[in-house]
């Protein structure tokens, strides 16, 4: 005899979803129980007549049946038909409102602030300094690949690993930073990570506790400020001029502060781009041995140098004192997501202990692909082509920048790296091209997302690496677009 069921469950059941239609009629039907809708002891249809009624397939209502049943949301009374059950498996209250979305979180959980960077999607996206991806030969990357797995499947390098990154990337960055970077360091020195910011978040996690401080420059990169906020540190930034960070600021924020790092680009200074100067380089080092404070050299972009020969690291004449972090981003793919840390060898354990207790170990068969392309001198064929290229696209970007713009910014054409710092003599030019942006199809950082309090200054810092000619033109007439009538001069 039919029984009747007063909850049609249509609205709510729909094939185009994801998840199967079983599981959807679990879920709506134990949604209907705790909300009150269904009371412990009601009658359900039966399978046939509740398959006939959402017009699913009776194979599907049993499948839920049975699941509901096994879980303890639903009893079956031999031919009498199936129940709700008396005693439900939880007591859980009920919604406060029967439209509620099962999916809203049950739990309090620490609400995390969205990350500054620009993604993939609609529009032209202005990047903050990443290389061209279409520069580097797929044919040579997946040769790579192929070598490294039939390497790995010989000698049994597809399992489990060291946490700190395979021998083999490890020794082949050691070499490449001997060479090319004057670090005298070995294997044990070495840790791999996933990126450059997987580097700076295994620092924070080592040097800070809460309530430590921790000095950035005051433009700085605000994902290295999250990482440092997340350990608990109170970040700080320090003043920022033409030579880089100001060291006697440093020196006044140390008295009577637990200074326990400080995070520079000493290289191209993210996002001005310019370089801090060797006396204030060797003053940093003083300070850091005076207020035993770690400095974390974040060399993010070495390679990319066009004027001059580029000053050495720090960690070359001070390893003790300086935690070193660098990618392979900008010299391969940031797909690729290989960083590295350089330190002593109990601070590079304690790094991997930290690595350990997030992914256990990175990728080995990537890591050995992209230590074949380090020893065989394919990468540095690589630097040496696209250092050309990006010398060419620097020059043609600042010209056309200073086409479109005029006497309404301030930049100066970077010594290295792969972005333009830009600058606005009137803020309000700035906020009509932020605001238009979208409307004109273009992404890119926010001015307001580079300033570490108590400093300020807002800018855009303009990838110009990943741009062909005819890319940067669209992007420029678009940014000028955007500036609309504030700007100096049409375009």
């Amino acid at each position: 005899m039919s029984r009747p069921f007063a909850y049609s469950l249509s609205r709510e059941i729909d094939p185009r979803r994801g998840a199967p239609l079983y599981l959807q009629i679990v879920h709506a039907l134990i949604h209907d129980v705790r909300s009150g809708r269904l009371a412990p002891g009601a009658a359900l249809p039966s399978s046939r007549e509740l398959a006939e009624s959402l017009g699913v397939n009776r194979k599907t209502i049993v499948l839920a049946y049975d699941e509901l049943v096994a879980q303890g949301w639903f009893t079956t009374h031999g031919t009498r038909g199936t129940f709700v059950s008396a005693e439900l498996p939880e007591t859980l209250p009920a919604p406060r409102r029967a439209s509620a979305d099962p999916r809203t979180p049950g739990f309090p959980f620490r609400a995390t602030p969205d990350p500054a960077f620009v993604p993939a999607g609609e529009g032209l996206a202005i990047d903050d300094g990443l290389p061209d991806a279409r520069l580097f030969s797929i044919d040579t990357l997946l040769g790579a690949y192929r070598d490294a797995g039939r390497r790995a499947a010989r000698c049994g390098g597809l399992g489990y690993g060291d946490p700190r990154g395979t021998g083999e990337l490890r020794r082949a960055i050691a070499a490449m930073l001997a060479s090319h970077r004057g670090l005298i360091v070995d294997a044990e020195d070495v840790c791999v990570t996933r990126g450059s910011q997987m580097g700076i978040f295994l620092a924070a996690r080592i040097l800070v506790a809460p309530g430590d401080v921790v000095l950035v420059e005051g433009l700085s990169y605000s994902a290295a400020r999250a990482a440092f906020a997340a350990a608990g540190a109170e970040v700080i930034g320090v003043r920022l001029d033409e030579d880089g960070v100001d060291v006697e600021d440093v020196e006044r924020l140390c008295h009577g502060r637990p200074v326990r790092a400080i995070y520079v680009t000493p290289h191209h200074q993210f996002p001005t781009t310019v370089p801090l100067t060797p006396e204030r380089r060797l003053r940093l080092l003083d300070l850091s041995a005076k207020y035993e404070f770690a400095i974390i050299e974040d060399d993010y972009d070495h390679e990319y140098h066009f004027e001059r020969q580029p000053l050495l690291p720090m960690a070359s004449y001070a390893p003790g004192r300086v935690i070193y972090v660098g990618s392979m981003s900008k010299l391969l793919l940031p797909g690729l997501r290989i960083g590295y840390v350089v330190a002593p060898p109990p601070v590079v354990k304690s790094l991997a202990n930290a690595a350990a207790g997030v992914d256990r170990q990175g990728n080995a068969l990537t890591e050995l692909a992209v230590a074949a392309l380090v020893d065989s001198g394919e990468l540095r064929r690589h630097v040496r082509k696209a250092r050309q290229i990006y010398a060419q696209r620097r020059d043609a970007f600042g010209a056309s920048l200073a086409r479109a713009f005029g006497d309404a910014i301030r930049f100066r054409t970077p010594a290295g790296g792969l972005a333009f710092w830009t600058t606005f003599r009137d803020e309000a030019t700035l906020d009509a091209l932020e605001r238009d942006a979208p409307a004109n199809g273009l992404r890119f950082l926010p001015s307001t997302c580079f300033a570490a309090p108590p400093q300020r200054g807002r800018g855009l810092r303009l990838g110009f690496g990943s741009l062909d000619a005819g890319e940067a033109e669209r992007v420029i007439g678009r940014l000028r677009r955007a500036a609309g009538a504030q700007s100096a001069r049409p375009c």
